[in-house]
């Protein structure tokens, strides 16, 4: 069975949207979201009465919302939002998968799990609150993660009088200060997610506010599914050798095309070993196709024998990242034991898990002004910084500004496996100047590379 181009680009377009919301505690993120759920008509009939039920019992008159995507016990005793719930729904222009993060800076960590797949996060402000720490935080993160489009909610504008200069002042301050991390668009909406305001349905209380609604702005945003556009990527998950007699020489490499697509026909390059050869079959669900694109779980085979392994990734011969043992990166630290310079870890990246040591933090982000602490010489938990990291062996790492799937990596504690902090290789911000560079620390005994 041969992939036509034609039916290439129709499965590209599909009209998916992956998106986070994120705020500071009691902003009302998860009566946004039970509310948006809600009026789109996305909520079955059991769920509505089992919330309703769950209300009554704690002496509301009406269904709070906020239930819906509160499912532990520990968040609906304390009403706050401790992990990341993951809701799907669709609405007849666009299908939707949303995360709903956590506000708590304990759980900022959590923000990043639940952003790094998306294409659009909701930042909630507090309209009585203004812009805080925390919202600084998130936005800091959406602009780490590179997340396309942000929408500022400011919500509760009911017990604000529903004014338009308390709405000016914050969406004022707050772009101000995305734009400077590089956010490349922000869409401020006033909404009311307890009564329904701005929502789904515009509102009667607001006449002054001529903009989309939350829902219609999730529907309309133009989001990239060009698929051929990105850096062609596969990194190699396990290596196929059946060797039965109906398959004696068939070897053939699996995982997920992380990123761009794959020919029949087309010339690789192995990493990191640097090996050239040419793909002769790509299998799909059990079918030979002449094109596979991410995010295609697949099976590539080559025209050569070479020595292939897990963690070894494949991408275009004209069209590969180099190699290199220094990795600098900006990271997200999301443990409680801080990450200190000299610290032995595990580095993460796609399906390859390598020894590493921090050889230098050269800078921490202070989130007030956006300016750089130099040398901290660790950070601890929810602290963004600049790393420098050296590896055992030879890493493919993109940018994480050209891929945020091969441009992006985890810091591992090798003892217990706890993971320390997320990173993202490359230039940090997108307006952000680099951090000058600075010669590495000497070799640590033990992790001689």
């Amino acid at each position: 069975m041969s992939t036509s181009t034609e039916q290439f680009a129709d499965v590209s377009a599909t009209t998916l949207l992956r998106f986070a919301t994120a705020g500071s505690v009691d902003d009302g993120k998860s009566t946004l979201v039970g509310r948006l759920l809600h009026d789109s008509k996305s909520v079955l009939t059991d769920q509505l009465e089992a919330v309703e039920h769950a209300s009554r019992s704690r002496g509301q008159e009406a269904p709070d919302l906020a239930l819906l995507t509160d499912g532990l016990r520990a968040e609906r005793e304390q009403g706050i939002t401790i992990d990341v719930a993951y809701r799907y729904f669709a609405t007849p222009r666009r299908r939707f998968i949303l995360a709903d993060t956590p506000g708590h800076v304990q759980y900022t960590r959590n923000m990043v799990t639940g952003a790094s797949t998306a294409e659009l996060a909701v930042v909630l402000v507090d309209a009585r609150n203004g812009v805080v720490e925390q919202t600084r935080r998130h936005a800091a993160v959406a602009a780490l993660l590179r997340v396309p489009h942000v929408v500022l909610a400011v919500n509760k504008m009911d017990l604000v009088e529903y004014r338009e200069s308390v709405f000016a002042s914050i969406a004022e301050e707050f772009t101000t200060y995305a734009s400077e991390l590089g956010v490349p668009e922000i869409t401020a909406i006033p909404i009311s997610a307890l009564a329904g305001d701005n929502v789904v349905e515009p509102s009667a209380n607001m006449d002054w506010y001529g903009g989309p609604t939350v829902l219609e702005h999730l529907e309309t945003v133009p989001v990239s599914h060009d698929l051929t556009a990105c850096h062609a990527r596969f990194p190699v998950q396990y290596v196929i050798r059946p060797q039965t007699a109906e398959h004696p020489d068939y070897r053939g490499y699996a995982g997920q095309i992380a990123a761009g697509a794959f020919r029949v026909g087309e010339q690789i390059t192995v990493l990191p070993s640097g090996k050239t050869t040419t793909i002769t079959g790509i299998d799909a669900l059990g079918e030979s196709v002449d094109i596979a694109w991410a995010p295609q779980s697949v099976t590539i085979r080559l025209a050569d024998d070479i020595d292939i392994s897990r963690g070894d990734l494949l991408a275009p011969a004209g069209d590969a990242p180099a190699t290199s043992q220094d990795v600098e990166a900006t990271v997200c630290h999301v443990a409680d034991t801080p990450l200190s310079v000299g610290q032995r870890v595990l580095l993460k990246h796609t399906t390859r898990t390598v020894k590493a040591i921090v050889k230098e933090i050269p800078s921490r982000l202070t989130l007030d002004d956006l300016s750089q602490h130099p040398e901290p010489g660790q950070l601890v938990a929810n602290d963004i910084g600049r790393v420098r990291v050296r590896t055992a062996e030879p890493l493919a790492l993109d940018a994480y500004a050209d891929s945020r799937r091969t441009g992006s990596f985890l810091l591992i504690d090798p003892a217990d496996g706890t993971t320390l902090a997320a990173g993202m290789a490359g230039e940090s911000f997108a307006s952000a100047k680099p951090v000058a560079a600075a010669e590495a620390a000497d070799t640590e005994e033990g992790w001689d590379f």
